[in-house]
This record gives structure tokens, sequence and C-alpha cells, in this order.
């Protein structure tokens, strides 16, 4: 029904449908004629300056843009959405259609799990960026310098969660909107990183601001290098996932140096327990093992079709990124309340 109504808009109002190839060939690949297994539909439909669609693939695009999809398997996939081939079932048909792709958020998919654990960790975030804003300057030795220090980490959480889920819940769309949010999401991860870093070095470094400088200084070089690499188009498909993984990773080690700088100037037992560093090591941890999980694809990988839903490696480096975010900010804020509790004072031998 939906095609005869397409056709008849077509041979009268001259509509124009555009398509772009690799959507059509992923639709298309869906429309095998329910009676003649492994036929496809051999009537062809063209409209005017449109590519030439059968009936079949006209529906489904009338079914996608009125919600009535359904999920389909990996191996029927078109290539640029293929990513995880151990996640058998449950995946989203190509949807060009921003209205469907958001409307997907409430149906349950491959990336329903991706798509929730980092919104949901977008709204925490959120507030907590807002409430530590909003927070009374009588709490803070220096206000200003403070508040932009804690900004400068909740603007790259916010960022990177925000990136995370619109990447998950569009990528569907079409390849070229896949490939746009893909950069956006695996840039959102550096600036989480790199905004990360600049309240652990204030309050680390606090009476020693020349080597905080430095380290500030490398890490902003190192987060816009992987800025400038995940633009490369290639770096976002399925072949360099190990890659990925040791772009970030490598992002995150450069921290080992101010670490044991602060470890060793300092002694071990103040920097783990003045220095909060039993917090940061927990937040190395989750994020080190949500990568590692995320390159092997670990579990699905030894149990095919078992977690295509839900506990997937995808999610738990999701739900891991946002755990580790917020270890490292209770860390910093314990920072904080020491630099308060001392009133701003300095002493010769100590870097905090």
């Amino acid at each position: 029904m939906a095609s005869r109504k397409a056709a008849a808009a077509g041979q009268g109002n001259g509509l124009r449908l555009e398509v772009v190839p690799s959507l059509r060939s992923g639709l298309e690949s869906l429309c095998v004629h329910p009676g003649r297994e492994g036929e496809r539909e051999a009537l062809l439909l063209v409209l005017p300056g449109a590519f030439a669609l059968t009936p079949c693939t006209l529906s489904l695009l009338f079914w996608v843009w009125e919600g009535r999809w359904r999920v389909i398997p990996y191996d029927v996939l078109p290539d640029w959405l293929k990513d995880n081939d151990y996640l058998l079932h449950g995946h989203r048909p190509p949807m060009p259609s921003f209205r469907a792709c958001f409307k997907s958020i409430f149906r349950i998919h491959t990336e329903t799990g991706n798509i929730w654990t980092h919104l949901l960790g977008f709204v925490l975030f959120l507030c907590l960026g807002i409430l530590t804003m909003l927070r009374p300057n009588m709490y803070f030795m220096a206000p200003l310098q403070e508040k932009v220090v804690f900004g400068m980490f909740f603007l790259g959480a916010v960022l990177c969660l925000s990136f995370s889920w619109l990447f998950h819940t569009v990528y569907c769309h079409s390849e070229k909107v896949s490939r746009t949010f893909s950069k956006l999401d695996y840039s959102g991860i550096a600036l989480l990183i790199m905004g990360s870093f600049v309240p652990w070095l204030y309050y680390s470094f606090y009476c020693s601001p020349q080597p905080r400088l430095i380290y500030l200084s490398i890490v902003c070089v190192l987060g816009i290098s992987a800025i400038i690499v995940a633009q490369w188009d290639r770096f976002a498909t399925p072949k360099h996932r190990q890659t990925r993984a040791g772009v970030f990773l490598g992002l995150g080690l450069s921290g080992v140096v101010p670490t044991m700088h602060f470890t060793i100037a300092e002694g071990f037992v103040k920097a783990t327990t003045v220095g909060q560093m039993g917090w940061f090591f927990l937040m190395a941890v989750m994020y080190i093992t949500g990568a590692g999980l995320y390159a092997a694809r670990i579990p699905e990988r030894f149990f095919p079709g078992k977690f295509d839903i839900w506990f997937q490696s995808h999610q738990i480096f999701h739900v891991l990124v946002v755990a580790a975010a917020f270890v490292h900010f209770y860390g910093v804020s314990n920072l904080q309340e020491f630099r308060y509790g001392l009133e701003g004072g300095c002493t010769d031998d100590s870097l905090l």
C-alpha cells in the first residue's frame, strides 16, 4: 500500500525520492519475497530523478518513517552498520529519519543500553555541574579559579556523554551521519580525559605552579592530537577498534608521570590519603578495564548471540566510564575540601 502511494505521488507530482546508495542497498537486502526463499522481488519502481527501488524497499522506508520497523539480524546489515559481529540479532535497520532514530530510544535493540547508560550519565553530570557552580563562594578559597577548574571537568564529562548517546541514537540514520557523529563521540572521550586532568593537577600541584603548567600543557597537546586522529575516517571502522582503545588509553596513561612525581614528592602514605590517590587509582582501573573489554569484545566474543541486547562489552564500557568519572569527581572534591581546610596556605616542602 505504501509503495502504491509513493508510485502515485511520483507519477502525478514528480516526487523526487532521495536515498543514499548504501541505505538503498541495506534496505533492499531485507526485501526477500516471502513466498520464494532467497529470491528478491523482481518488480522495480523508478521515480523521476531517483534510484530504482522495489516496492518492498519503499514499504520499509514508510515503516521507518511511521515507526513500525523491526529489528534485524547482523548479516543483513549494510557494511557501514556492521561493527560487532558477535551481536547476531536485534539490530536497527537503516533509518533515514532523525525522528525515527530518536523514537528508537524507547525501543529494545542492540543500542538501547548504550544510549541509556550515557543519557542518564549526561543528566547526572549536568545536575552535578550545575550544583557545583551554584555553591556559595564561601566554600572556595579562590571561587573564580576553582569554579573554572571544576567547570572544565564538567564540560568534558557533559560533552563526552552527550556526544556518545547522540551517536548511538542516530548512527543508523545514514553512513554520512554515522561518520560525523562517530567523530564527535571519539572527540568527546578526549575532552573528558583532558577535562579530568585539570582539577586533579590544579589541586595536586596547588603549591607548585610550574610543573602544574607543564603537565597541563602536555595533556592538552596529547588530547588535541587524539581529537585530530579521531577525524580520520577509518578511525571509526571495526578494523581499528584496538587502535581507538590504544589512543585513548595512551592519553589517559599520560597521567602516570605526574602521579609518580606527586607520590615521590609527598610520600606514598600522604599521596594515598590526603592526595586521594586511592580514588584516582580506582578510576584508572575502571577506565582501563572498560577499554580492554571494549577492545576484546568480552563477553560476547565467548558467547555470540547471548549478549545482543544487554551486558555486551560496549555497555559495560559505558557504565565503567560513568562510574570512573564519578569516582574522579569524588576524589577531586576531597582535594578541594583539604585545600579549603588549609585556608590556601602553602609550605616549601609540599606540592599540595
